[in-house]
């Protein structure tokens, strides 16, 4: 029923747009939305008016997204006006977070040896207590002190580091 329809919406879609391959995408997203509306059940007497008139919709909407999507080239921009990088890319930032971790390492290097190794597996290879205390042949009470003091001696360094800033 509707098919018969196509051409004429076809060539009022081309004189809206003036492009070929946009006037079929209207006339496409046209059919859908009659025919999705066909399928809800609602009565269509004018098919062809209802097709022209769906086809205005869709092509308002396509001038909508189409001005959302479009910017100015950002080297255009004065500096001034240029968004700013990301937080983590700024240099000034990017050097304070290595001095971070930097810090946070040599807190880790600073503690005794056997509880640096029960933290380090911790930490960093996320080992459950159970098996670190299994791997360094000592009770998990011992590995939970050691746990323990590792993350005082670094909520310590956090503190250090926040009065700093």
């Amino acid at each position: 029923m509707l098919t018969r329809y196509y051409r004429d919406l076809l060539n009022f879609c081309m004189r809206k747009v003036r492009d070929r391959d946009t006037a079929a995408d209207l006339a496409q997203e046209s059919y859908a939305r009659v025919l999705t509306m066909q399928q809800k059940g609602q009565a269509i007497l004018e098919p062809g008016a209802l097709l022209r008139q769906v086809a205005l919709r869709a092509k308002i909407d396509m001038d909508r997204r189409a001005e959302v999507r479009q910017h100015q080239n950002i080297d255009s921009l004065e500096e001034r006006d240029q968004p700013a990088s990301p937080l983590h890319l700024q240099p000034e930032h990017a050097y304070a977070s290595s001095q971070s971790i930097q810090a946070y390492l040599d807190t880790i290097e600073g503690l005794p040896p056997r509880c640096r190794d029960a933290f380090c597996m911790y930490i960093f290879d996320e080992l459950p207590n159970k098996e670190i205390a299994q791997r360094m042949g000592v009770s998990l009470s011992m590995v939970n002190q050691y746990i323990s003091r590792g993350k005082l001696a670094c909520a310590a360094r956090r503190m250090e580091l926040d009065n700093v800033e």
